[in-house]
């Protein structure tokens, strides 16, 4: 805890700016956990958000708990910080991050974009997913180049990150948005409205491919998804305490194992945050 708590305070030149009394001062250890455990477990609990709607990052057991790499994060952290874990679930990213950035749990599992970067923090990524499209099997759109085009019409999960992404990226393209998020969340919208694609994650639309031989996945990425932790706005030391666990997690291997026995295919672990 100490060690990571040192390396947290080179990283975070905010942490010695949150202790206004002794602004010239080095934090010692014992204020840095203090300021930690205030910042990530302000109820003395850490609040962890589940986000099920990416089977990439968090799937139900047989029982209906909670797994996946985000529940296994949550749980090495709160080993770390000495304190019991909330998870906290939720069906879309995008209901997630509105817990996140009203600070009703502390911290999330969600990717990173600029526009949920004005109301929360993230660190580096532990994890890189795809952003793709599904199609009729006949369809003539056969590269995510084809897709943006006039006249097209794609199936969307709401306040997804690809949404987002998209709403930005497309030129001509229309995205029909489904009433809740998710990595699959398109899918319906798209065969009930009989639309030219649907966009989501590479593994959850791989998924429905498998049962449903009507229709492709497309090879290409329209995105690369960069899964990271995150915490609500004003926890500097929290979220340089957050910068040094995810690099450690990556590179000891954690975050690889973890991804690999949660039995959701290929998923690449984010370089180190150089």
């Amino acid at each position: 805890m100490h060690q990571l708590l040192k390396t947290a305070a080179v990283l975070g030149a905010a942490l010695v700016f949150s202790f206004n009394a002794i602004a010239q001062t080095a934090p010692s250890p014992e204020a840095l956990k203090d300021l930690v455990l205030k910042d990530l477990a302000p109820t003395g609990k850490l609040r962890a958000a589940i986000n099920y709607g990416n089977n990439v990052l968090a799937q139900k057991g047989p029982n209906g708990e909670p797994r996946g790499i985000s529940v296994d994060l949550a749980a090495a952290l709160g080993k770390r910080l000495g304190v019991p874990v909330d998870y906290v679930q939720f069906e879309a990213a995008g209901k997630a991050f509105d817990a996140l950035a009203e600070g009703s749990v502390d911290v999330g599992y969600i990717a990173i974009d600029p526009v949920r970067a004005a109301k929360a923090d993230f660190t580096a990524p532990y994890a890189i997913i795809e952003g793709t499209y599904m199609v009729m099997k006949d369809s003539p759109l056969h590269d995510v180049g084809d897709v943006d085009k006039p006249g097209i019409r794609i199936g969307i999960g709401l306040a997804s990150v690809y949404d987002l992404y998209l709403t930005r990226e497309l030129k001509h393209a229309k995205l029909e948005r489904a009433k809740v998020g998710g990595a699959s969340a398109g899918i319906p919208v798209f065969r009930e409205q009989k639309l030219d694609a649907a966009a989501g994650v590479r593994q959850a639309l791989d998924a429905y491919a498998k049962d449903h031989p009507e229709v492709r996945v497309m090879p290409g990425a329209f995105q690369q998804i960069r899964q990271a932790m995150t915490t609500p706005k004003g926890r500097p030391a929290g979220l340089a305490y957050l910068k040094v666990f995810v690099e450690e997690m990556k590179a000891s291997g954690f975050v690889a194992a973890s991804l690999r026995n949660s039995g959701m295919g290929e998923v690449t672990v984010a370089p180190a945050e150089k």
